[in-house]
């Protein structure tokens, strides 16, 4: 339970608060309330994104028995619940919430962070994580990445053909 805290303390608790806080700090940032065509999207965002999130974190810890921390990973391929749709939910969930911060602050220094994070990750996913996760999982995963999309959400759920659980 204190590793899967920590992660969540370290990840994405820097990046939905600590990161946009300083970023609104540095750059001098003044609230200016946000016009009510941005609120309901705001609002519905942060819910959305905080479900999401929340919701992956929990499959990684109990189906996957790991952390979203790359230092300790599921030791289980997860291909439950959103990431049936998916495969980086928990990221669409992060960046469902940082989108949503800058319609509720009305602050594009946020947005243009979120896209920073979104292009960091992107990079991170190709470069190092997808690669791990075939030497980890195997055929398994190719599989996997072969039926489910990265970013844009499949229609109907995928199964796994085998999942040993």
């Amino acid at each position: 339970m204190f590793e899967w805290l920590k992660t969540i303390l370290i990840l994405p608790f820097n990046v939905v608060v600590v990161i946009p806080a300083l970023i609104l700090y540095f750059t001098d940032y003044h609230y200016i309330k946000p016009d009510k065509v941005f609120l309901i999207p705001g609002i519905l965002l942060l819910v959305s994104g905080l479900f999401l999130a929340v919701r992956t974190m929990k499959l990684f810890n109990s189906v996957g028995k790991g952390t979203l921390a790359p230092w300790n990973p599921p030791k289980k391929l997860v291909v439950k619940g959103p990431y049936c749709y998916v495969r980086n939910p928990m990221i669409i969930g992060i960046l469902f919430i940082l989108i949503s911060e800058y319609f509720l602050l009305n602050a594009v220094q946020i947005f243009l962070w979120a896209i920073l994070f979104f292009i960091i990750n992107n990079i991170y996913f190709y470069v190092f994580e997808e690669r791990q996760l075939e030497n980890n999982f195997g055929e398994d995963y190719r599989i996997y990445k072969k039926n489910v999309p990265m970013w844009l959400p499949r229609c109907t759920p995928w199964k796994l053909y085998k999942q040993g659980e």
